[in-house]
């Protein structure tokens, strides 16, 4: 018996929202790319354009090729799907703005399912999640009832109430894994997509196939798979 439960399958539509390019591809991608092969739609949000996320070159210069990165690499997985709110990298607020224009997005793409990553302020032990991770993550979960409101922010949208559960890859606390054993390769090459953010990383962050390959095997062995990715299900 695994610690893990089986991510449920039985839906249609998913949408993905992250505050980076970049943030699926470490872990989910590999999820998303099983998931358009079933014939799955899955859509992507990201809240900024990831302007902020190297130190070496202007935001102006940095976010035209993030975007362009975080497109190819969408194609990779099967996602043709690829929106960008245009909130400040680093910066992100966590307050009525951010949830109006997810909620927004979640009436306009109308999915069973939201995906994202974890939200938490650590990712378990001794760490620390980024600013932007923490205030995109809590603010979805508001966003997810918001949509489904229609006097809440009746001026974007027609209220959506079909999101089953929200779903956040690398959680600590994650209750549910995906088998991607045969689609850990192509989540690789999603993240190689973003070469420009790639050459600016040191360390074991810096080689995408051995990366994911550890927290790959690592979630297998608690789900009872060759290589897996794990969420945190919520609602």
């Amino acid at each position: 018996m695994t610690e893990l439960e089986a991510f449920p399958e039985d839906w249609g539509r998913a949408l993905a929202v992250v505050a980076h390019p970049d943030d699926m591809e470490y872990g989910a991608a590999a999820a998303v790319a099983r998931w358009t092969a079933q014939g799955r739609w899955v859509g992507y949000v990201l809240v900024t354009e990831g302007e902020a996320g190297i130190s070496t070159m202007a935001p102006e210069e940095v976010a035209p090729i993030r975007r362009e990165e975080q497109i190819a690499s969408c194609a990779v997985v099967g996602v043709t799907d690829v929106e960008f709110l245009d909130h400040p990298d680093g910066t992100v607020v966590e307050g009525l703005e951010l949830r109006a224009d997810l909620a927004a997005a979640i009436r306009r793409h109308r999915s069973d399912v939201v995906l994202s990553i974890n939200h938490h302020e650590s990712w378990g032990g001794p760490s620390w999640n980024h600013a932007d991770h923490r205030a995109v993550g809590r603010a979805l979960l508001d966003a997810v009832r918001d949509a489904a409101n229609p006097w809440v922010f009746p001026d974007r949208g027609e209220a959506w109430d079909g999101v089953r559960f929200t779903a956040f890859n690398a959680s600590p606390q994650s209750t549910h894994f995906v088998d991607v054993t045969g689609t850990f390769d192509a989540g690789v090459e999603s993240l190689r997509c973003h070469a420009t953010y790639l050459r600016h990383l040191q360390g074991d962050m810096a080689d995408p196939a051995s990366f994911l390959r550890g927290g790959a095997e690592d979630a297998g062995r608690r789900a009872g798979v060759d290589l897996a990715t794990t969420f945190e299900v919520i609602g």
